[in-house]
């Protein structure tokens, strides 16, 4: 159950955040300053490549190298193929897992590493590998890993992963946590752009930056739940599936990652699909078990240690106005149609980054709520 009251006690949120998450969530746009001050120092800036490479890999563990991956393949488009390489292993300890590059990359494709741990062997050995084949190798991992220390200058370029301006948060969750996914990204983008993959200059990044803070202070601990974004959006989702229904280029690694995010540091189950392919593969959620209009009453159903049901809710997350071409009045319909309650996200104007910038941060902030005010309190 969701305490929706600690959602405005601020001092209360600060005990209950024995994590730090909501600091890592705050520090986002300071994590792109220095990590776009970090790309700049390795170097990259002043790189001046021959041609685009054919294909883009990445590799990396968990959901923030996953989300990295994701974010890059919207942002490049039809400009280059991004194919995330996926870990294997017995277990996802940093010494268990292991990556292979495909068989077909070669001296004319990027393998991109990002890692906040930076022990992992299994990634040593894929730049190696990379190295053997011809392929370019880029990471960002933190100053002093193993991982920088095996690929700086012998396999490839090494960015220092920024860290949080006022020390790491609890590493069991930084994964996941807001500010580690800026801070492994956004070398990276500037890496790409001097490859005419995406566009994300300094001026860019610096917007992103700002989008970031001033996201921030909107969806801040301090701001009423009326007035906050995160807060209403976590409160909306309480005791109920989320059914992240997503519009726009951007928008859709953006729903992914919060169903990711929701899951990891929430304990939350929710599905994410894109509109309109959304519409039938979720449309069978919205008139079964878990439509808002199921009978609770049913006579016949089993009350032994019966728990709270899961009710469906759609979250209409877009990057763009509704307008022209969209999906977005028949996805309204349809959830309405079936007495769905409807949540509905849209950034501010701006440039691609930003308004993605901004969804990040708002989804992150409510993912972060809702772990907070659902967690057993002491």
């Amino acid at each position: 159950m969701l305490d929706e009251s600690l959602l405005d006690a601020p001092e209360a949120l600060a005990r209950a955040d024995r994590r730090d998450l909501l600091r890592g969530a705050a520090e986002a746009g300071a994590r792109v300053r220095t990590a776009a001050r970090h790309a700049a120092e390795a170097g990259i800036g002043g790189l001046a490549p021959e041609g685009r490479p054919r294909a883009v890999l990445v590799a990396g563990p968990g959901t923030a190298a996953s989300g990295v991956a994701d974010l890059i393949g919207a942002l490049a488009g039809a400009a280059a193929p991004v194919v995330r390489i996926n870990p294997t292993g017995v277990a996802p300890a940093p010494g268990a897992l292991r990556w292979a590059l495909p068989g077909w990359a070669g001296s004319v494709d990027l393998l991109l590493i990002a890692t906040a741990d930076g022990s992992e062997p299994g990634l040593a050995l894929l730049a190696e590998q990379a190295y053997r084949r011809g392929c370019t190798v880029v990471a960002v991992a933190p100053t002093r890993s193993p991982l920088r220390e095996a690929v700086d200058g012998v396999h490839g370029l090494v960015v220092p992963m920024a860290a949080a301006p006022h020390g790491e948060y609890d590493a069991e969750t930084s994964a996941a946590g807001p500010g580690t996914l800026w801070a492994l990204l956004t070398p990276l983008l500037a890496l790409l752009d001097r490859v005419g993959l995406v566009t994300a200059t300094p001026e860019d990044l610096q917007k992103v930056a700002d989008r970031l803070d001033s996201t921030a202070e909107r969806c801040g601990p301090a701001i009423a739940t009326y007035s906050n974004p995160a807060k209403t959006l976590a409160a909306e989702l309480a005791d109920s599936l989320p059914l992240l229904w997503t519009e726009g280029d951007a928008a859709g690694p953006v729903g992914r990652r919060f169903a990711a995010v929701l899951s990891e540091l929430a304990g939350r189950p929710a599905l994410a699909a894109e509109l309109p392919e959304a519409l039938p593969s979720h449309g069978g959620l919205l008139a079964g078990d878990f439509a808002a209009g199921a009978d609770p009453d049913d006579f016949f159903r089993d009350r032994v240690d019966e728990g709270e049901t899961l009710r469906a809710r759609v979250v209409l997350l877009r990057d763009r106005p509704t307008g022209g071409l969209s999906a977005y009045p028949a996805a309204r319909e349809l959830a309405l149609g079936h007495d769905t309650p409807v949540s509905e996200l849209e950034p501010e104007e701006g440039g691609a980054l930003e308004t993605m910038a901004e969804l990040l941060a708002i989804t992150d902030f409510a993912a972060v709520y809702l772990s907070l005010a659902s967690a057993p309190q002491p």
